[in-house]
């Protein structure tokens, strides 16, 4: 990949990651209900599913959940489900305690906030039939193709991670002057309404059938 190619990719990825998504209120959350250092937790789980969603692309995978309507149904409606069910918790989740230095109270484990911000990433056909038509766009098919992969893929998550920092950080901002109940429910249910917007707006996804 040449060096051009890859700067092209680099703009893309941006563009990419910084587009609102069920990622992005994800990490928003995570920052509202646990602070940025531990908001990192759902960062690594979006990574490993964004990793998971580039595998599937280089191994042809892609190619089925954009052929298949059966396949990519099936992904849809479990991604609609999880985004709702993400929703729900939210809306019915408890006022974070306050310590009297303004630091949130820790709670949640580490893993099943990996596990949440990966299912979130994994669950979305949108997101690999888009790469499934993006990515083939900066492969040089007269070279190897697994060293091309892993320079895309190493640059998608450098970049993913540095966006959603940013919106994990921009949410535990939030969260230091939130500290009324009051105020807090009504920032989490603004939360809750973001993950049922997605769910909404995921569930209204078709499969592109060629012509």
């Amino acid at each position: 990949m040449s060096w051009q190619v890859w700067l092209g990719f680099l703009g893309a990825a941006w563009v990419i990651s910084l587009s609102p998504g069920a990622g992005a209120i994800a990490s928003m959350s995570a920052g509202l209900g646990h602070g940025l250092r531990r908001g990192y937790w759902n960062i690594l789980g979006l990574q490993l599913g964004l990793l998971l969603q580039i595998a599937i692309v280089a191994a042809g995978v892609g190619a089925l959940l954009a052929s298949s309507a059966v396949a990519f149904t099936v992904v849809k409606w479990f991604g609609v489900a999880y985004l709702a069910y993400l929703g729900v918790r939210q809306w019915r989740s408890a006022p974070t305690e306050m310590n009297t230095d303004g630091a949130e109270r820790v709670s949640g484990s580490g893993l099943a906030m990996t596990v949440r911000g990966f299912l979130v990433n994994a669950s979305n056909p949108k997101a690999v039939v888009f790469m499934l038509a993006v990515l083939p766009q900066f492969l040089d098919p007269a070279r190897p193709l697994a060293p091309q992969y892993a320079i895309i893929a190493a640059t998608m998550v450098c970049v993913d991670v540095i966006v959603m920092t940013g919106y994990t950080g921009l949410a535990a901002r939030v969260l230091t002057v939130m500290r009324s109940a009051r105020q807090q429910r009504v920032v989490g249910r603004v939360f809750a309404g973001l993950f049922f917007a997605a769910a909404g707006f995921l569930s209204l996804v078709r499969r592109a059938v060629p012509v």
